[in-house]
């Protein structure tokens, strides 16, 4: 049987996300600067890149281009929403405590969830096909932000700061900027958007997630009954003394 110690060590494996960030507001200053910045830019971008959109695009032929697809419908909406909950579900059967996985996957939904809405108000379109070597079937919403790289960004910086203070940390930010350029080059090769489209996306989640996780956990967690610290349970390992 597991001794006390190794249990509560094991709870602290994957709360890394509930460290408190000392500075708050200017966290959730720079998010929302980064929403409007970010917001006002992509109304000046119409095809501005579509010559590097077509280069991209010329890779997607055999294997590549197979490898590519398959990286764009794995993180579509309902397998990305259901690999969160997966991911998430394993945070909180490790840390046997639901913080750390609402922590996680509301800083993803945080941080996903409103670019949608800035690609329905900016309405980029996406590179035309007519002008492309091997194109994509066409997708019927508008481009601006990638919310495949906007999901896959949030998704790495809220896994990096669970394990934060494990062995697995440099692992997961190597991993990480692994995943992110993968997503990157797919969504550009595939040509479902315009080069510029994923990396204002990676920029987006890089700024909104730090200020999402404030908003969640700093802010409101400690302000829903359930959800408030428990007495004994796990410190992130970085605020012990």
């Amino acid at each position: 049987m597991s001794t006390e110690p190794e249990r509560r060590r094991r709870r602290a494996d994957v709360v890394g996300i509930l460290e408190p960030n000392p500075h708050p507001l200017a966290t959730v200053t720079i998010g929302i600067g980064a929403v409007v910045v970010l917001t006002v830019i992509g109304f000046f971008l119409g095809s501005v890149d579509i010559g590097l959109a077509k280069a991209f695009n010329t890779l997607h032929t055999g294997a590549v281009g197979a490898f590519t697809t398959a990286v764009y419908h794995v993180i579509s909406p309902v397998p990305a929403i259901a690999i969160t909950f997966v991911v998430a579900g394993i945070i909180w059967w490790r840390a046997r405590d639901i913080r750390p996985a609402l922590g996680f996957g509301m800083t993803i939904a945080i941080t996903w969830l409103p670019s949608a809405v800035v690609k329905e108000i900016v309405h980029r379109a996406r590179p035309d096909v007519a002008l492309l070597p091997h194109p994509f079937p066409v997708q019927p919403d508008p481009g601006y932000p990638s919310g495949h790289t906007v999901y896959i960004t949030a998704f790495v910086i809220a896994l990096v700061w669970v394990v934060r203070e494990t062995r697995w940390h440099q692992v997961a930010r190597v991993a990480g900027v692994v995943a992110i350029v993968v997503v990157f080059l797919s969504v550009s090769i595939d040509a479902v958007h315009y080069p510029t489209d994923a990396a204002a996306s990676i920029l987006w989640a890089l700024a909104v997630a730090p200020a999402a996780r404030v908003v969640w956990v700093d802010w409101a967690m400690p302000r829903i009954p359930f959800l408030r610290p428990r007495e004994g349970a796990a410190v992130p390992l970085g605020r012990r003394h």
